[in-house]
């Protein structure tokens, strides 16, 4: 059996999946790179190739319990072991709280929450027994603080958060890892996929305006999804490993300004009136430019 590390990354087909399942092989892993259709993982079997090196494909949907289950199942078939896990796969979520239906909230959750869940049950018994491995979860700078008008992806990044540092109290006695990648603004296709403004009774017109305010200056800044991936590299082979990993274009700016503020200062930005003063505000408090 081959020593190199065997790691799964979940969703590889895009963004930063596939720069971390490209990287990881490139680095010396055996990457096990989950996507919901082969036939749509064409570029990165064109990576790999292009790299001088293997992919293994498993398709499977986080989604669904038996769809993981099966997955996972060949996985440890074809490898006999998972040393690192990193759950990457995830979808977005626009919309405030109150036009958001709960079956929206419960369909992010179920995805973004629950599908790390079921990956990371999947090869704990095997980390566990051999006393070692690694479990990253990539959550987002919105784990963190509240993105104007993205209430059900907030919430499951949030609630991911949460998880993960459950998980690392807990897994710490089994010499189990731990570790919480926060990108801010990413090239991903996620802003091709999350562009949804369900502003139904159009009282909430200018908070998605600040929201789409926001999209225009990730367009404009997003950094390369290698970044995230050699610090998700990082936090599996470092000797000094942190819970937590901010990178990307603004995460490390939004994560500390957000500290600083007051609840009530974080509450006034809600206030302003209009996108000019907004996008002010905004960069007085991050020191990010979002004028774009």
């Amino acid at each position: 059996m081959s020593t190199a590390p065997v790691t799964v990354v979940t969703g590889a087909n895009s963004g930063i999946g596939r720069a971390t399942a490209l990287h990881l092989a490139e680095s010396g892993h055996t990457v096990y790179a989950t996507v919901r259709s082969v036939s749509r993982a064409g570029k990165l079997l064109e990576g790999a190739e292009s790299l001088g090196v293997g992919v293994e494909l498993i398709e499977l949907d986080i989604a669904v319990d038996n769809s993981v289950r099966d997955g996972f199942v060949e996985i440890y078939e074809r490898a006999g072991r998972i040393d690192h896990l990193v759950n990457n796969a995830g979808v977005g979520g626009n919309g405030v709280v109150e036009e958001t239906t709960p079956a929206r909230f419960a369909e992010v959750f179920n995805v973004d929450l629950c599908g790390a869940v079921r990956c990371s049950q999947a090869v704990l018994p095997g980390m566990r027994a051999r006393g070692s491995g690694t479990i990253v979860n990539v959550t987002s700078v919105v784990g963190r603080f509240g993105a104007i008008a993205q209430a059900p992806y907030v919430a499951a990044k949030w609630a991911l958060e949460g998880a993960s540092e459950q998980m690392a109290i807990e897994l710490a006695q089994f010499g189990i890892r731990v570790a919480i990648i926060e990108p801010g603004i990413t090239k991903s296709s996620i802003f091709g996929k999350n562009l949804d403004l369900p502003d139904t009774s159009g009282a909430y017109a200018l908070t998605y305006e600040k929201m789409l305010q926001m999209y225009i200056a990730g367009r404009t800044h997003a950094t390369d999804a290698i970044e995230v991936a050699r610090v998700v590299r990082h936090a599996i082979e470092s000797d000094d490993p942190t819970l937590r990993y901010p990178v990307s274009w603004g995460s490390e700016a939004i994560i500390s300004g957000r500290q600083k503020m007051s609840d009530a200062d974080w509450v006034a930005l809600g206030r302003t009136e209009s996108i000019h003063d907004y996008i002010t505000a905004f960069s007085d408090v991050f020191d990010l430019d979002i004028g774009t």
